[in-house]
């Protein structure tokens, strides 16, 4: 007699998963509307390097300082109403910048950027482990990472033409009306599992009993929690090691545009197309590698462990690549160079994201989220101001690829020798 089939589970998390991916390629928007910018708001401002560097780095100082206690603040309130104030405050603030006077209220409009998208990652890794098991844990993140990736493969191109064609200030309205779009999508559209009509019983019970993340507040407080999480190895190497990748990355999101248009001789649409190449490479391997391959393998068997600890330490080595780009003076080859580099970078990423939502204890996802957040940021600050310096007193951009470079082997180190086993800790000796 044959096997009764069974039932299809319907795919209502992955129409979350596409939201969620959504608002993070709309928060990057809101990022890189400044490096494609900055071009003319260096001859507007009369900004040497160093100036540029600080204003790439201003909305990393409200954002980096503001992950932990935002990430307790998911735990503690919800990714609902926390999601919903963040993506109205981010509309605000890209509107704020496209009115500014003069540098520093572009200054003081970053600013007020960073504490509006402070959120954002905290949000979308709880969210993502509220929603999917663990075995889908890797393409989820994937989603939402490579957004991050692809918001500056369709929003350079897109930006730079408005800024060519109507000024700098264009860049930034554009942004804000999209993110206001999402912000009623989201509010719109988001409830966590527990509280969505639409998801089925079948579904719900695939997600819980695949290991999701599971709703509710942290049975312990916020201070005992963090202090509990800052001593443990595993959220030190997670810390160190994707501090490492943010380096690297916040490098490329905010000086490669200007870095292809002061050393290929390019028109700024021309070499805003090149710098948009590398970002393409990432998001096929985000998606391919860090997502669908992981998971792939995970469920053929292979250790998880093994399986996401190899993707994050071959993809971090890839990232080397970065240094290559100093022997040649060939666009085209420094762009290969780049898009090598941060493609291996992208397939480690979407792994370092689902780690929160894989190590962390019940009620403790935005704390991790926020921790290594925190650290990927504090590499936003410190990645854009010292290659200002560098490219002003060095007139090279060599130095700043070097020392990315030299970031990376530190990262590597700590995923190897501090992160241990990807599993769940142990609550708090309290909450147990």
């Amino acid at each position: 007699m044959p096997a009764k089939p069974q039932t299809a589970i319907p795919r209502r998390r992955w129409g979350i998963g596409l939201l969620l991916g959504s608002g993070i390629l709309v928060s990057f928007l809101d990022r890189i509307n400044l490096s494609v910018a900055a071009p003319q708001l260096q001859k507007a401002f009369s900004l040497d390097p160093v100036y540029l560097g600080f204003l790439f780095s201003a909305y990393s100082w409200t954002y980096t300082a503001l992950q932990i206690p935002l990430g307790l603040a998911v735990d503690r309130l919800g990714v609902t109403r926390v999601g919903r104030v963040g993506s109205l405050l981010w509309t605000i603030a890209s509107a704020v910048t496209a009115v500014a006077g003069g540098y520093w209220g572009v200054v003081a409009a970053r600013l007020l950027l960073g504490v509006a998208e402070a959120p954002s990652f905290p949000v979308v890794s709880k969210a993502t482990g509220h929603w999917f098991p663990r075995g889908e844990r890797a393409r989820a993140t994937a989603i939402f990472d490579a957004s991050a990736k692809f918001s500056n493969v369709v929003g350079i191109p897109i930006i730079a033409f408005a800024v060519v064609s109507f000024g700098w200030r264009w860049g930034f309205a554009i942004t804000s009306a999209i993110s206001f779009v999402y912000f009623v999508a989201f509010c719109a559209l988001y409830r966590d599992p527990s509280a969505d009509v639409r998801l089925s019983a079948a579904e719900r019970e695939h997600i819980v009993s695949g290991g999701a993340v599971p709703e509710g507040l942290s049975e312990s407080g916020s201070a005992q929690m963090l202090g509990y999480l800052l001593h443990q190895p595993k959220v030190w190497g997670l810390a160190i090691g994707f501090g490492a990748y943010g380096y690297s990355f916040y490098l490329f999101l905010t000086w490669l545009p200007n870095y292809f248009v002061s050393t290929s001789g390019l028109s700024i649409l021309a070499a805003e197309v090149l710098a948009a190449a590398p970002w393409a490479v990432g998001t096929v391997t985000d998606l391919a590698v860090g997502g669908w391959l992981i998971d792939t393998m995970i469920a053929r068997g292979a250790d998880e462990t093994r399986v996401r600890k190899s993707v994050l330490v071959c993809g971090m080595i890839l990232g080397l690549a970065v240094i290559g780009v100093t022997g040649t003076t060939s666009p085209l080859w420094q762009t290969v160079w780049l898009s090598v580099s941060l493609g291996g970078l992208a397939a480690a990423a979407p792994v370092g994201w689902s780690m929160p939502s894989l190590i962390a204890p019940k009620g403790g996802v935005g704390a991790v989220g926020g921790i290594m957040n925190f650290a990927v940021n504090l590499m936003g600050i410190a990645a854009p101001i010292a290659t200002g310096f560098i490219v002003k007193f060095t007139h090279s951009f060599a130095g700043a690829f070097i020392g990315a470079g030299a970031i990376l082997v530190v990262g590597v180190l700590a995923f190897v020798f501090l992160l241990g086993r990807i599993e769940t800790m142990p609550p708090p000796p309290a909450a147990a």
